[in-house]
């Protein structure tokens, strides 16, 4: 989905003012996100005609923190210019298992028997050949 000139005039008073030396412009770049929302890819792959991915990125984490890309979706929202489906998973440990240790298990230091076996002692068992008979 992208926006338009007149769905983006519908919301540019909610826009932060650009300062500095600006390569692209607000459209773009909301285009830009909306791209990435929509398809579910990385910053990474965000095509070229967008721009630089890791600007746009830098730019759209400092108007989350900042609350802005929220004021923008609520409004796109309002004038029913876009809907979002929000769906929300939920993963237990009933469905993830976890190596012990990673979750702050104690680990062993004790000696292990493979690593030093003169330490170990005797091994606990023999290995026996077995001679098979043929009929």
């Amino acid at each position: 989905m992208k926006l338009t000139e007149t769905n983006f005039a519908k919301i540019s008073g909610l826009l932060p003012i650009q300062r500095g030396n600006v390569k692209h412009k607000n459209l773009l770049f909301l285009n830009a996100v909306l791209y990435v929302i929509e398809n579910g890819c990385k910053w990474r792959s965000l095509p070229k005609e967008y721009g630089n991915w890791n600007s746009i990125y830098k730019k759209a984490n400092r108007w989350a923190k900042q609350g802005v890309l929220e004021r923008i979706f609520i409004a796109l929202q309002k004038e029913q210019i876009i809907h979002i489906k929000i769906e929300h998973v939920s993963l237990d440990s009933t469905s993830i298992k976890v190596h012990p240790d990673a979750h702050g298990a104690l680990k062993k230091t004790g000696n292990n028997l493979s690593e030093n076996p003169a330490a170990g002692g005797t091994q606990s068992f023999m290995w026996l050949p077995r001679m098979i008979r043929s009929l």
